[in-house]
């Protein structure tokens, strides 16, 4: 094996560690960071996955971060939220952005339930939308960890096959 793709799989490695933790820890984009860790294995010289597999991942990893963003704005709706709860959810989850870890997981909800009551809900039904928000949220890191755990099997496979 040449140093080259040493580099790339040690690279491709800490991609998919780091891939990993971003399914779970907010700001990190963990599914797209754990693709790039099977691209660069990828790019060694044993070149392990087909172009069906390759293209077929980056169209769901794609799919998946447009999910993330789109889940909990469904779960407000799913759990009675109004266009005010699901356009409040959608500014918690940008404000959440910049509001550390804690505040992507708690904004949307807290968008959520101050847009259902600036349109006149009553707070229980704008804390059921403002759950939903949160559920949606959940669903959002389910779907990327799964993802990433797959990415990340298939490596580490590959990764035996080259060094035996």
């Amino acid at each position: 094996m040449e140093s080259a793709d040493v580099i790339l799989m040690v690279i491709g490695f800490v991609c998919m560690v780091v891939g990993l933790l971003g399914g779970v820890l907010p700001g990190l984009p963990g599914t797209p960071l754990s693709y790039v860790g099977v691209l660069l294995l990828h790019f060694t010289h044993a070149e392990c996955f087909s172009v069906k597999f390759l293209v077929g991942w980056g169209i769901a990893v794609v799919v998946i971060q447009v999910l993330d963003y789109l889940i909990p704005i469904w779960g407000t709706k799913r759990f009675g939220g109004g266009k005010a709860g699901t356009i409040g959810c959608t500014i918690g989850l940008v404000a959440g952005l910049f509001g550390g870890p804690l505040g992507i997981i708690l904004f949307p909800f807290i968008g959520a339930v101050i847009g259902e009551m600036l349109a006149d809900k009553p707070f229980d039904l704008a804390l059921k939308a403002g759950f939903g928000a949160f559920l949606g949220f959940l669903a959002g890191v389910l779907l990327k960890v799964t993802a990433s755990l797959v990415l990340f099997y298939y490596f580490v496979v590959e990764c035996i096959k080259m060094l035996a």
